[in-house]
């Protein structure tokens, strides 16, 4: 009976310890942006940030665009909304957020101008 109790105990330490889904990714946002960011994606495109916004459930990168890309007309002429969710279809790092139906929203803003937003975008389990 004693082993019982004690098994017991340890498997109710065990379940109190382990964080929800939204703690989890809040706290991977947190320290992905601490220990990377701003991160170069390629020569015209910077991550700023990754938040978590509890409330809807939705990842928000944050990237600023520069160079040849900081430019309406670059922008305007490629698909972004189709390359953002064939990449979040493809990228199997996200799985367990996918298969939870949380939101991916990205922004895109200019280096010379802040306030110029480019894109704008949330995608949902509908697009992936």
């Amino acid at each position: 009976m004693k082993k019982l109790w004690i098994l017991s105990a340890i498997m109710l330490l065990f379940t109190a310890c382990q964080e929800s889904l939204e703690d989890r990714c809040e706290r991977e946002a947190k320290e992905y942006t601490r220990k990377n960011c701003p991160a170069k994606m390629d020569n015209n495109t910077t991550l700023d940030s990754l938040t978590f916004e509890r409330e809807t459930h939705t990842l928000h990168y944050y990237y600023k665009l520069t160079g040849f890309a900081d430019n309406d007309s670059v922008v305007e002429n490629m698909d972004a909304v189709n390359i953002l969710k064939n990449e979040l279809r493809n990228t199997t790092t996200l799985k367990l957020y996918k298969d939870n139906h949380y939101r991916f929203a990205y922004t895109y803003r200019s280096e010379k101008n802040p306030e110029k937003v480019f894109i704008d975008i949330v995608l949902t389990d509908k697009d992936y």
